[in-house]
């Protein structure tokens, strides 16, 4: 299953996506997770320190120039097959696996923001970033987690197509609300009907009905483990809360797949 996380940012996309792929590669499932935001914050979200994150894609001005300016001649759909496995780093499962199920793999591409707009340079590593991304999320028979700055739009109606679910994240406000039925609008727009909001730090009550927002819900409550470590540690993982996060990460997930049946 192929899964994007979209919303408003600082409202836990990222904190939910680390968690996501830590449960799956717990259940024994090889996890593709692309950081495609600006804040390029997920692999320390993750468990990793700042030392072992690699280079993001957007920055690498020398395999830019060499896949999109290959032989000369500007290329706009350049070969990126041979690029996760080299690009990709490892990261370690946070606890155990589910007994009797061997872990999984844990793989992360840091990979920069895809924007719609840009020339020159920005243009070209536009290129090289939507064209990897197409990559993973078309061709790689594995779960991929996308962890977005903005919405689906800018990934390509070809990209969106593969794409099985998008999990719109939210805190429990009317401008992240509105932000949130913005995103599910526009990915509806292009095909992506199998949504789920996911509200974090949600402590009650029933989100607005806005024109584009989710229907189905999950509900993340305030984590006070995560409140008190926020200060001194950027993992979200290992939780005091862990058992509380994988039973809403399984509701979740087994929202996005029956959502992902009905449309099949």
């Amino acid at each position: 299953m192929k899964i994007a996380m979209a919303g408003k940012g600082g409202v836990g996309k990222t904190s939910l996506t680390a968690w996501l792929a830590d449960r799956l590669a717990r259940n024994g499932k090889d996890v593709w997770m692309v950081d495609a935001d600006t804040a390029l914050s997920l692999g320390q979200a993750s468990g990793l320190s700042p030392e072992e994150l690699p280079v993001p894609l957007i920055r690498r001005g020398d395999l830019i120039r060499e896949r999109i300016h290959a032989g000369g001649f500007l290329d706009l759909n350049p070969d990126v097959g041979d690029l996760p496995e080299s690009l990709a780093v490892d990261i370690p499962i946070a606890g155990p696996a589910e007994p009797g199920i061997a872990p999984g793999r844990k793989r992360l591409l840091v990979m920069g923001a895809v924007t719609n707009a840009g020339g020159g340079c920005a243009c070209d590593a536009n290129a090289l970033l939507k064209a990897l991304l197409a990559h993973v999320v078309m061709d790689r028979d594995a779960w991929v987690l996308v962890d977005l700055e903005a919405g689906v739009e800018h990934l390509g109606r070809g990209t969106v197509a593969h794409v099985d679910g998008l999990v719109v994240v939210s805190e429990p406000s009317m401008r992240s609300l509105q932000t949130g039925a913005e995103v599910g609008r526009m990915a509806r727009d292009l095909g992506l009907d199998n949504q789920v909001l996911a509200l974090n730090r949600h402590m009650g009550g029933t989100p607005p009905a806005l024109d584009g927002l989710p229907e189905r819900l999950v509900s993340i409550p305030p984590l006070p483990g995560l409140m008190e470590r926020q200060m001194t540690d950027a993992s979200v993982l290992g939780l005091p809360e862990t058992a509380q996060v994988d039973k809403l990460a399984d509701e979740l997930l087994d929202m996005l797949a029956q959502g992902s049946n009905t449309a099949s």
